[in-house]
């Protein structure tokens, strides 16, 4: 084991009581102003938000559905997937399911938290089987279901779009309280388009309703190359969108906001939209739309700048990986470059990485490094008995429970038996234990030696660590990571020269 004294670990530059706060009163407002009722189009994650929590430190990651836990009198949930999502098998990557799925998924995770869920609506539908397996499926599960339809000509020929035809041909979703919070399994299922079909419908009916949009980024009141903000780009790298100064809001109020390229594009379009419901809009700008105050609750700057420039260096490694793996393209390459250069950061200005790099042995096998709370690094590399991240975890556990190194806590009665496991009956290649592997060894050992269960307990202490590998590992063994909270980066670079690999 190798270690060497850091920095200690960076304190919270967020307030994230003051965000709750902040962020629940600003959505009654609005409320109030659009006469008691809003449909607020919700972007990100609602749920386990770590982007936000690595890159504010202080931001819980179930921080927004805290706050909607807050309003949940005022508040219910309309959930929209795409009917083109559903017939394609459309897959949320993070988390290895499909979109059908995931929908069933929030509305669990929305009953956890003892918010009422109202309604799914189908968007894009235009018959499809598998659609109506779905809504079948929902409907089982006493899910109320609405269908919404593909309007010709949507959103610019707004003749067709505001009339009997257009919105007017869509299911009406039946609410019953004054926040309408519309979420999705990800990007492109049709939120907006929902929430401006309902005010539409509410308008017929005599219905007083309005619009608001909540994204946590861009942060439209830090400065368009803020490290924050750049570190938005980085996350959607592979949607290609761009960080612009929203010019409606600097002609309307001589105030620079920041926005993006697609909210800013589509905004013409939404306010004549506006107009034709309401006769005039109530904005004058996609700043304007948002509910926002992120920026307001950033308590030290430096803290948070430095977050962000480590988030802008872990997605430029998961981005060169995901080329190497085939799933991510050299146009997303070349942008992680590009604002890699624009926050002024390099690869081995991420610790753990200069720490695997710099390795005595890291040309000879691989080798991991993690970045404790106190900013210790530890490393591992592979030996016959361990794989290198296998090493580097019982190695930092050890660190962290004040274990000596020379003191072996895995015993051979019960090593023995999990290679002979791998590669007799599994047919395994090597047989090094993995991550998940060693832990269950460690935690069977546990139950005679009670230095084997010290060490286990500091496990969630590892929750927010840093760690790098010099090879790409195997999808369970970063699945595992992401269970444990650690933020795992990797070299662009497989274990071995085959053409399959068998992670």
């Amino acid at each position: 084991m190798q270690s060497s004294q850091l920095p200690p670990a960076v304190k919270h530059g967020f307030d994230n009581e003051k965000y709750l706060r902040l962020q629940s009163e600003s959505i009654r407002e609005r409320i109030s102003e659009f006469g008691g009722k809003l449909y607020l189009e919700f972007g990100g994650k609602i749920f386990d938000d770590y982007h936000a929590a690595r890159v504010l430190p202080g931001f819980q990651s179930d921080s927004k559905i805290n706050m909607l836990s807050s309003m949940k009198d005022e508040a219910e949930v309309v959930v929209v997937i795409s009917a083109f999502d559903i017939d394609e098998n459309k897959l949320r990557n993070d988390i290895g399911i499909t979109y059908d799925l995931e929908a069933l998924r929030l509305i669990d995770l929305f009953r956890d938290f003892d918010l009422y869920v109202g309604s799914v609506v189908v968007t894009h539908y235009e018959g499809q089987k598998s659609a109506d397996a779905f809504c079948s499926k929902l409907e089982s599960l006493n899910v109320r279901v609405y269908k919404h339809y593909i309007i010709e000509g949507y959103p610019s020929d707004l003749e067709h779009v505001i009339s009997d035809e257009g919105f007017g041909k869509n299911d009406y979703i039946e609410t019953s309280r004054s926040l309408v919070v519309v979420a999705a399994p990800g990007p492109g299922s049709g939120k907006m388009a929902v929430c401006l079909s309902q005010i539409y419908h509410d308008n017929k009916r005599g219905i007083k309703s309005g619009y608001a949009k909540f994204e946590t980024f861009p942060v439209w009141n830090l400065p368009l190359k803020h490290p924050v903000n750049l570190a938005y780009e980085a996350a959607t790298a592979d949607l290609n969108d761009l960080n612009m100064i929203d010019p409606f809001h600097l002609e309307a109020y001589d105030v620079t906001a920041v926005s993006y390229n697609r909210d800013i594009e589509i905004f013409p379009v939404l306010n004549s939209i506006f107009e034709g419901i309401y006769q005039e809009s109530p904005y004058k700008s996609p700043t304007d739309m948002g509910v926002n105050m992120a920026g307001h609750c950033i308590i030290d700057e430096q803290i948070v700048i430095a977050a962000a420039k480590e988030e802008i260096i872990r997605r430029y490694y998961w981005v060169i990986c995901g080329k190497k793996r085939g799933t991510e393209s050299s146009n997303s390459v070349r942008k992680m470059e590009l604002l890699m250069k624009q926050a002024d950061v390099s690869i081995d200005d991420r610790k753990v990485a200069a720490a695997v790099h710099n390795h005595p042995h890291v040309n000879e096998m691989p080798v991991a490094a993690i970045s404790l709370p106190d900013g210790t690094i530890v490393t591992g590399k592979t030996s016959p008995l361990l794989a290198a991240t296998s090493a580097m975890m019982l190695n930092a556990l050890k660190t962290l429970a004040g274990i000596s190194d020379s003191l072996h806590l895995l015993s051979p009665s019960v090593i023995e038996p999990v290679q002979g496991l791998k590669t007799k009956y599994l047919r395994g290649k090597g047989a090094s234990l993995r991550v998940s592997e060693m832990l269950i060894a460690l935690s069977v050992c546990g139950t005679t030696n009670p230095v084997a269960t010290a060490v286990m307990e500091r496990l969630p202490d590892l929750r927010g660590c840093d760690v790098h590998s010099s090879v790409i590992l195997p999808d369970e063994e970063d699945r595992l990571f992401r269970k444990l909270g650690i933020n795992v980066t990797c070299d662009p670079k497989y274990p071995t020269d085959r053409l399959f690999q068998d992670l």
